[in-house]
């Protein structure tokens, strides 16, 4: 099967259960967009990969709009919905491996959750980021810490009893810097979140707020 095709049609089919499964990493990356939603206040925001919105309702509180995209359409069937009543919500189907549907200098902030591991290319995101983004405007990432993929973690969900794992990429924390040097970003701030009450263990994320250079 096509690998595409294959994250696709697995993350359509998580949808259905995506936000009732028990799922400490979601609930964490939560958690973190949550503590950094203040430097986005009032602020055009694009969120990418937005899946159930579970993050898009975090921003809509505090941005003053924010287009929110993923390639899920099962996924954002279900956001939709959760938004409803929110003027200030654009929700968009595409595919971030190809060029976004977004004007250039068109957002203040990107916010980018549990999606990199899906995404082979660093490269075309970066490159797209600095595209939409303002000069000075912030790529906030959240991603599985490399030291679990390191482990052999990745994104996965029960399905009739089965453990399916989601297609998924291993980047070093170097490689999320100096691809985001490469195209004018410098690192404004890095975080490693463990799960609560619990230190002794590898990190479960690790987030990055790069800053676009002028």
């Amino acid at each position: 099967m096509n690998r595409k095709n294959d994250i696709l049609e697995e993350y359509n089919s998580w949808s259905k259960s995506y936000d009732n499964d028990s799922n400490p990493t979601r609930d964490l990356d939560s958690l973190a967009v949550s503590q950094n939603s203040q430097r986005y206040k009032a602020k055009r925001i694009i969120e990418i990969g937005c899946g159930t919105g579970k993050n898009t309702t975090i921003l809509a509180e505090i941005g003053s709009s924010v287009h929110a995209l993923d390639f899920s359409p099962g996924m954002i069937e279900i956001a939709r919905k959760k938004l409803s009543s929110k003027d200030n919500v654009e929700f968009t189907i595409t595919d971030i491996r190809q060029k976004w549907p977004l004007e250039d200098k068109s957002a203040d902030v990107i916010t980018c959750s549990l999606v990199l591991e899906h995404i082979e290319n660093l490269e075309f995101i970066f490159s797209e980021a600095n595209r939409i983004l303002m000069d000075s405007g912030e790529f906030f990432i959240s991603e599985l810490h490399p030291y679990r993929q390191y482990q052999g973690k990745k994104a996965n969900y029960i399905r009739n009893n089965e453990k399916i794992e989601i297609t998924a990429y291993k980047h070093d924390v170097s490689e999320f810097v100096n691809t985001a040097i490469d195209h004018h970003f410098k690192l404004e701030r890095i975080d490693e979140l463990h799960d609560e009450n619990d230190t002794q263990t590898v990190p479960r994320l690790i987030t990055f707020i790069f800053k676009k250079l002028k």
